[in-house]
C-alpha cells in the first residue's frame, strides 16, 4: 500500500537520533525512501524542517539533513494550503494541519509523535498507526 502523509518535523528528529532500525520513526522514514510513503509538504515545512534539524543540539551534519530534505522535495508533493481558521495548542504545528487538510481527498495522514497538538482525528496517526496503515493492520 502506498499512502500520502504529512510527516511532523518531531518525527525526523526522532528517526534522525535512533540507534534502532526498528524504531516506528525509523520505519516511517526508511518506508518514504522506498516509496511506500510520499510525503507532502509545504514552504512552511520546509522550512521548519530546515530550521529545527539543523540545530546544533542534535549534532546532525548539513549533510544529512540535506539529503533527507531533498528527498522530500524530490519524491513528496508540493502543497500550498489554505487557511483553515483551525485553534491548535503550539501556532507552529498549523502548517502541518493545514496541509493534511489540503489533501484530504487523497486519503492523507499527518504522522506525529505529538498526537495532543492536534485534534482527535482518525487520519492524525502515531508513527506506530502509520506503519500499521501501511501494513494493512488495524489499530
Amino acid at each position: 500500500m502506498i499512502c500520502c502523509a504529512v510527516i511532523d518535523t518531531n518525527v525526523l528528529v526522532s528517526a534522525l537520533l535512533s540507534s534502532h532500525d526498528d524504531a516506528a520513526t525509523v520505519q516511517v522514514v526508511s518506508r518514504m525512501f522506498k516509496g511506500e510513503i510520499v510525503p507532502i509538504y509545504s514552504r512552511q515545512i520546509i522550512c521548519e524542517y530546515q530550521e529545527v534539524l539543523s540545530r546544533r543540539k542534535f549534532h546532525f551534519t548539513q549533510s544529512k539533513v540535506d539529503f533527507l530534505i531533498s528527498a522530500i522535495e524530490r519524491f513528496g508533493i508540493f502543497v500550498t494550503p489554505s487557511p483553515t481558521g483551525a485553534v491548535l495548542p503550539d501556532r507552529k504545528d498549523l502548517p502541518f494541519y493545514e496541509v493534511v487538510m489540503e489533501k484530504r481527498d487523497s486519503d492523507a495522514h499527518l504522522v506525529t509523535g505529538n498526537l495532543k497538538h492536534f485534534p482527535a482525528e482518525t487520519f492524525i496517526v502515531t508513527p506506530r498507526q502509520m506503519l500499521n496503515i501501511l501494513d494493512g493492520i488495524e489499530n
